[in-house]
């Protein structure tokens, strides 16, 4: 039982340490609009997504109210699209339709966004799965608060290098598309190998089809807390850092696991899980490289960086699991380049490369996200960086993506701003060497020998 003790004792947290709830999100299944009628489709998703959530906003305004949680966003999943438009969507532009139908629903029940625009194609294309990725760059462009993500690969099935790289020209074309805004299509763009069904977080939710018909997740954040709690024992051992990531996580995950109840019986839905990952903001101070930091890095990118950041993803699904019984989603430390500050710092002053970050996501909860690169990238090398990184999530069974954003006009050191949320990156290079004969031979790299469990 959670009571309000344990709420009081983050008041320090939230006033000084930028502790907040990310996010709650309501999954919505909308398998139920399925038609062969692309009008009524678009009209059952509206309705149904109009009618689940039309108190969200205002019980997650009431929570925060009630208990002084920041809750920052408040966001909806849906089924993936591609499953939607099987029967209804003939064209990439039927389902740019569909996309407009999930953004004006999104508008009119108030919430920040809505994930879900999303293949899943780990081990071939459908038409349909084929048709909507061909309508993300027009349907990013056109829309306000729709999220899109393909999932390329997983650890049951190889990657689909199909897939692979065809997600590497739509990556360019969304950039192309949405140039006049710094690429922010592509902001809102990620893809996947071995996806989590119950994400709460964007651009890479998606209410999968194992779920109910509607539920709630909430995903926490707080690495103020952590590098707080970690100046406490400055200089201590291992074992000393270890237990108070711990304790600190375990107090950051009540707290979301008290909001996700609240929502839940609130909205008289059930309630299904807590990602307690540590996510950034360009806040200063809320910053997952300053935590490594204090264990002792003069900066993020400096040997040993990959070792603090295994310790730290590790503690924390330690301690967030004792908290709840419900603990899902990502469940780390992201550690996306433009919304994280010192990461931000740690690229400006040459720490950072783009090899080292792909070595951090080894050990982290994601991957390579919210990365900057000259506009003058490749469709075959952004193809070439998604295997890479999908290839570690297969290998290692863990959930890698990969968020790029080709900076249309700019050059390495150049800056691209999005604000709020997604802040600020500075181009990163990339390796100049080609790989577009590998990415060119089509079909699929087979599964490991580890994951025939049966």
């Amino acid at each position: 039982m959670i009571n309000l003790l344990e709420v009081n004792e983050t008041n320090e947290m939230i006033e000084q340490e930028q502790l907040d709830v990310r996010t709650i999100t309501m999954g919505i299944s909308l398998l139920d609009c399925i038609d062969s009628d692309l009008g009524r489709t678009n009209r059952k998703i509206y309705d149904k997504i109009v009618y689940s959530a039309r108190n969200l906003v205002s019980v997650g305004k009431e929570i925060e109210k009630e208990y002084g949680i920041p809750i920052v966003h408040k966001r909806i999943s849906v089924t993936p699209a591609a499953l939607l438009g099987g029967a209804c969507c003939h064209s990439p532009e039927d389902f740019v339709s569909v996309a407009r139908t999930l953004d004006q629903a999104a508008n009119e029940v108030g919430v920040n966004f809505l994930g879900g625009f999303s293949a899943l194609a780990p081990k071939g294309l459908t038409k349909a799965d084929r048709n909507l990725i061909l309508s993300i760059p027009q349907a990013l462009s056109e829309t306000e608060r729709v999220c899109s993500s393909v999932n390329v690969g997983s650890t049951r099935t190889g990657l689909n290098m199909d897939a692979v790289r065809l997600m590497g020209e739509i990556i360019r074309s969304t950039a192309e598309a949405t140039k006049d805004r710094d690429g922010i299509g592509c902001a809102k763009l990620v893809v996947f190998c071995n996806a989590p069904d119950d994400n709460p977080f964007m651009a890479g939710a998606f209410h999968g089809v194992t779920e109910a018909d509607a539920i709630i997740n909430v995903g926490v954040s707080g690495p103020g807390v952590v590098k707080k709690a970690l100046e406490s024992v400055h200089g201590r051992d291992f074992e000393t850092l270890c237990e108070t990531i711990k304790r600190t996580a375990f107090k950051v995950t009540r707290v979301g696991q008290l909001v996700a109840q609240e929502a839940s019986r609130r909205l008289g839905v059930p309630f299904g899980i807590v990602d307690l990952s540590l996510a950034p903001t360009p806040a200063v101070g809320d910053s997952v490289a300053e935590i490594l930091e204090e264990m002792g890095l003069a900066s993020v990118g400096a040997p040993g960086t990959t070792a603090a950041l295994a310790l730290l993803n590790d503690q924390v699904k330690k301690g967030g699991v004792m908290a709840s019984s419900y603990v899902g989603g990502l469940s780390g430390a992201f550690i996306p380049v433009s919304e994280d500050q010192g990461m931000i710092d740690a690229v400006e002053r040459g720490a950072l490369t783009m090899e080292k970050l792909e070595a951090m996501t080894c050990v982290c909860s994601v991957g390579l996200d919210m990365i900057a690169v000259p506009g003058d990238t490749s469709a075959a090398t952004l193809s070439g960086i998604i295997a890479d990184e999908a290839a570690i999530g297969m290998i290692n069974q863990k959930t890698t993506a990969v968020r790029l954003i080709p900076a249309i006009g700019k050059k390495t050191g150049d800056k691209v701003e999005f604000g709020g949320l997604l802040g600020r990156a500075p181009v990163m290079s990339v390796n100049p060497f080609s790989c577009e004969e590998f990415i060119s031979r089509g079909g699929r790299i087979p599964a490991p020998i580890h994951s025939f469990k049966n």
